[in-house]
This record gives structure tokens, sequence and C-alpha cells, in this order.
């Protein structure tokens, strides 16, 4: 039977000792960023206080690879007013990931540590070494600092860290035959590459299906959407129609988000080890 897949979205302290001393050295600028992480991480371990979490805390027991890489930037694009995409040259050849997993972001002088999605492909690292990152404005310090201070020719390192799901890598390989993506928004300006969605979705047809849905829009929607968008949030019954034994569902968003739709699919009757999902940036 075709499988289906839906899209919804929208220990470190030893990690960074054994990594620091083999990748970066001491005095160099990463080898003082490395430094400082590790003091930060080890640091708070023990402070217990009602302050958000940092991406670090947030995903301690996560897994990580080991490697630590360095990486330039090489090209820095607005994706909406509110999102830059950041492109950066890697020079590690040894350097891997799968799609869905995200990176640690290590800035020199910035203490705090990013965790942001990776948001091209496998196979543009593999042909021109190039990994890009969507990056949202906050005041988060890394996510303002790429929004604020990021130049061409910034350096930076990168960590890779895992997909989180309710089984960790388990269970049976599925072959897709479906791809239906539910991707919400405050508007048409904050959807993220809908140009390369919809081109897919001509590439594929009946294989790969958008829904956008807007929940504050206040300007015209322009005609190529239209058939597309809905107006208002991911609802129960915009999901019920995908149930079924084969379906695997995917959910990428602010921890709100998944929190809410994945109360939904447990009323909707989802099992649990069918729910995969990020929780790991604050």
């Amino acid at each position: 039977m075709a499988h289906a897949t839906i899209y919804v979205g929208c220990t470190v302290p030893q990690l960074l000792r054994g990594a620091q001393s083999r990748i970066f050295p001491s005095h160099s600028p990463l080898g003082v960023l490395r430094h400082s992480a590790f003091c930060y991480c080890t640091g708070n371990s023990t402070i217990k206080s009602k302050r958000k979490m940092d991406h670090l805390e947030r995903t301690a027991n996560n897994f990580r690879q080991e490697v630590i890489t360095q990486a330039k930037v090489c090209g820095i694009t607005n994706e909406s007013e509110t999102v830059k995409r950041l492109r950066l040259a890697i020079a590690n050849k040894d350097f891997t990931f799968k799609a869905g997993q995200w990176v640690d972001f290590f800035i020199p002088g910035v203490s705090v540590v990013g965790g942001f999605s990776i948001c091209s492909s496998p196979g543009l690292l593999e042909r021109e070494g190039i990994l890009e990152l969507a990056v949202k404005h906050t005041v988060h310090p890394p996510a303002h600092w790429i929004h604020t201070e990021c130049t061409l020719d910034s350096e930076v390192a990168l960590r890779v860290g895992d997909l989180h799901g309710y089984q960790e890598g388990k269970g049976k390989r599925h072959k897709l035959g479906t791809a239906k993506l539910h991707y919400s928004a405050k508007n048409t300006s904050e959807l993220l590459f809908k140009k390369n969605i919809l081109g897919l979705m001509k590439a594929f047809p009946g294989k790969i299906t958008c829904c956008f849905h807007v929940t504050q829009q206040h300007s015209q929607i322009c005609k190529e959407l239209q058939p597309h968008v809905t107006e208002g949030r991911i609802s129960e019954k915009d999901l019920e129609k995908h149930v079924s034994n084969d379906t695997s569902w995917y959910i990428c968003g602010p921890p709100p988000m998944i929190e809410s739709i994945s109360k939904l699919l447990t009323n909707i009757g989802v099992p649990r080890n069918r729910v995969f999902f990020e929780k790991w940036w604050s």
C-alpha cells in the first residue's frame, strides 16, 4: 500500500569538551567561542529558575554529531520582511546531514548558541559544499545577530542535531507514496519558499500537494496562490481526512504550535509513534 506523509508546519558538556580541543585551537576565535559555550552550558546546569530555557538546555538529551565544523557566510537574502536566508560554505568534506535535521549555531563573541532548521537539501551540500538556513528575526541573540550584524565572510561553527520524534529512528521503513503539506503563516508574504512548493506540485502532480493557511491576510491573494490558500489556522477537520494506518506525520513550528497540532492528532486517533516533530528551539 502506498505510504502517505503529512507535513504540518510551521550530553552537551561532554561533546563540547571533546570536540573543542580537537577542532579549534584554544587561541583561535572559534576556540574561544567553544570554551565560552562550554562554560555557559556547565555553569548554568545547576541553576533553576522560571526563565525561558536556552537552546542547549532544551536539547540537552538530544543526540548530536560529535563533529563541529567551521562555516563561512557566502550569501544573505531576504525571504520575507522577517526572515533571512543564510547561505553557508562548509569547508569540512566529512560534514553531512539528512533532510529534517537542524544545527547548533555557534557565533564568535555571542555566548548563546542558536538552533536552526536546515532549509537546503543534502544534495546541495554534496554538489556545492553549501548549506542554507532560514532564520526569523527575534530578540534571541543568535537570530538577532544574523539580522543585524552578520555579513558576507562572517565565520561561524555548526554541529548537526537529529530530528526528534516519539521513536528514535526505529520502526519500519516505508516507500514514499504521497506528501501533503499544511503550511500556516500570518499572511502570504510570510509563506517562505512558496514558489518552490508550487513548482514541486506542478512537477509531481498528485504526489505532492500543499494547503497554505493564512491567519492575518489583509491584502489580495495572487491568482497563482488562490486555489491553495485557506483562511484560518490548521484545524482538526483539515487533518482528519488524511488519517490512515500508513500515514506518518511531521510537525515543524514553535513549541505552542507543536503542542496544539499534537493534541489535534491525538484527538483524531493518530498513534503517537506515527508523529515526528522538532521541539528544540527557544
